[in-house]
């Protein structure tokens, strides 16, 4: 644990980490699986949301009563693979604005290339929580990071399963204001860009187009 980076050591996440982890796991549940972790881990992104009072009623009797402050929370999807974690986080939150990052890596450049991008006005006012289930390089999610600041955004957190020590490293480089919070982080990248041991590609899984 660091003030960058926070590991969900929960055993209801590990145990879901695992059965996706393995390559038997259906395409429908690991769909549901990640759904299912996802809100776990919204638990831990979301622990620090601002908080005032309501005055309300109790059948008993009236209070000031905890409830958030605030504008509504701004949940980003880094495409495509993001979009598997939309809905384990809109159940927690459903009143929570969604928007859309799309990046694919340049063959020759290798860096990162913006071919979408549409988030919620009043960034700046907003907690904003960027999802992607692997932080494996690292230069799309900073990328994406990128493109979020300068629609104003400031108060940014980093949501995935899965990290590897270079993503991390390459993020703390890049936004070392962003706090990352994921389930795992895994022994290192493969030299194709695949965090070992990994799950695979989260998309193809997830999308069943192995």
């Amino acid at each position: 644990m660091s003030d960058h980076l926070t590991v969900v050591d929960h055993p209801l996440v590990q145990h879901k980490l695992t059965l996706m982890r393995d390559k038997g796991t259906s395409t429908a549940a690991f769909r549901q699986l990640l759904r299912e972790i996802t809100l776990l881990l919204a638990y831990e992104v979301t622990r620090e949301m601002p908080l005032t009072t309501r005055h309300i009623e109790t059948p008993m009797e009236e209070m000031d009563a905890p409830i958030l402050a605030g504008k509504k929370l701004a949940l980003v999807s880094i495409l495509r693979a993001g979009n598997g974690m939309l809905d384990g986080v809109l159940e927690l939150i459903p009143s929570a604005r969604v928007g859309f990052v799309g990046l694919y890596r340049d063959e020759q450049t290798l860096e990162p290339v913006q071919y979408y991008f549409k988030a919620p006005e009043g960034l700046k006012d907003r907690l904003v929580i960027a999802v992607d289930p692997m932080l494996a390089t690292g230069n799309s999610s900073a990328a994406a990071i990128d493109l979020l600041k300068q629609a104003g955004a400031t108060d940014i957190r980093f949501l995935c399963l899965l990290a590897s020590p270079e993503g991390v490293a390459r993020m703390k480089e890049a936004h070392p204001d962003v706090h990352i919070v994921t389930a795992a982080l895994d022994r290192e990248l493969n030299s194709k860009g695949y965090i070992m041991p990994g799950l695979g590609d989260a998309g193809d899984r997830m999308f069943g187009t192995k």
